[in-house]
């Protein structure tokens, strides 16, 4: 990735370019804003800049992306760039038996490696073990330790704190205590979605840069420019739907010309089809069937694009409903569908709708059973639409 290859943020790049290039870096940082708004994508790039072979031959695009540093810091072995983030405390502590013997390690070491690779996949993603108890004192620990060495290569060591608002008290007293003293070869950049629970003394001992989500513009153009593979209907569904959350739109892309998964308009499609069983007389059974079959065929994320497709039409529907004429659909290209949909439904309770959606989507995100959710969901929407 260099600074062209990121979506939006334009004014916090230049920010750091101009930093850069006058040699006035702050020795830490605090990225804040909406979560999945490319706060750890520019930590990446500015770590990646920072000890790229050939970035100073063209600065304005940033890390070249190909020479070995740049290839290490991808893969998440670069021996300069530390990224901490929420694990579970079975990771960090072995225990009395040797950690390649205890179970619990392996398996937290496990679902670690997990989250590393999508995380490799989709640059937009925020990793975060389940079990996990938050960022723990041992974490930083080893940041300091590792602090006490100079940088192997390149010119600094950029340590990246993921969800730092995370910290324990016992993690976020130490890393003060790193920040009170910043070695010069280190730079901390920490990024948070939730600032004002990050300590206040941390705080003030960063420079904040405060991002934004992207907007449908700026989204649609990076689109069009990075991936013209991805044309209409898909397009403006990926840009409606990801609501400038970059790790979703990234998802979104992803299955786009992919053999894993299934393409995101052909989901929508298919939760709009099964509405219509859904509320079609006579045919509930049939609905019943295909509730049973989704739940057990879709992956979690596959079962949260359904409903959320589901939402997203019911917007058009309310849409229509109040100005007959609305022309910023979400899914333009079905606008027949929805027209029919508001004559037939004219009455629906859309904030009962919305919330029932939204809960059923949490209970997915909170692993709850696909099956049960979906049939739920299922039973209680029609009485919902036909009011």
């Amino acid at each position: 990735m260099s600074w062209k290859n990121i979506i939006g943020q334009k004014q916090q790049i230049r920010v750091l370019q101009n930093a850069i290039e006058t040699g006035r870096l702050a020795h830490a940082y605090l990225f804040t804003g909406p979560e999945a708004s490319g706060k750890e994508s520019i930590a990446f790039e500015l770590a990646r800049v920072l000890n790229c072979r050939n970035s100073r031959e063209n600065p304005e695009n940033g890390s070249c992306g190909t020479c070995p540093d740049c290839m290490q810091i991808a893969a998440f072995m670069h021996p300069n760039i530390e990224y901490v983030f929420p694990v579970e405390a079975a990771l960090l502590d072995g225990g009395e038996t040797p950690k390649k013997e205890n179970k619990k390690f392996t398996e937290a070491r496990e679902r670690y490696e997990a989250l590393i690779e999508e995380k490799k996949l989709n640059p937009y993603f925020t990793p975060s073990m389940d079990r996990s108890m938050g960022i723990l004192s041992e974490q930083i620990v080893a940041l300091q330790h590792k602090a006490l060495y100079m940088p192997s290569e390149g010119s600094r060591k950029i340590f990246i704190i993921s969800q730092a608002d995370r910290m324990n008290p016992a993690a976020a007293n130490k890393l003060l205590k790193l920040l009170e003293e910043p070695p010069g070869h280190v730079m901390f950049i920490l990024v948070s979605s939730r600032p004002d629970a990050v300590l206040p003394t941390i705080r003030s001992r960063c420079q904040e840069i405060r991002f934004q989500r992207a907007s449908p513009q700026e989204l649609r153009q990076w689109l069009q420019e990075n991936r013209p593979d991805i044309t209409e209907p898909e397009l403006g569904f990926t840009v409606n739907f990801s609501r400038g959350n970059l790790a979703l739109a990234w998802e979104l892309m992803s299955r786009s010309g992919s053999s894993e998964g299934i393409p995101a308009v052909l989901l929508r499609n298919q939760a709009i089809d099964y509405l219509r069983l859904v509320l079609t007389p006579n045919r509930f059974h049939e609905a019943l069937t295909a509730c049973e079959n989704h739940a057990k065929n879709l992956s979690k994320p596959e079962v949260v694009l359904f409903l959320g497709a589901l939402l997203l039409f019911f917007q058009d529907v309310n849409h229509r409903l109040i100005v007959p004429g609305f022309k910023g659909l979400n899914n333009p290209d079905i606008s027949p569908a929805i027209d029919r949909f508001t004559k037939s439904f004219p009455n629906p309770d859309f904030f009962a709708i919305s919330t029932l959606t939204e809960e059923a989507i949490r209970a997915i995100d909170r692993n709850a059973n696909p099956l049960l959710v979906l049939s739920a969901w299922t039973a209680e929407i029609r009485t919902l639409i036909r009011k």
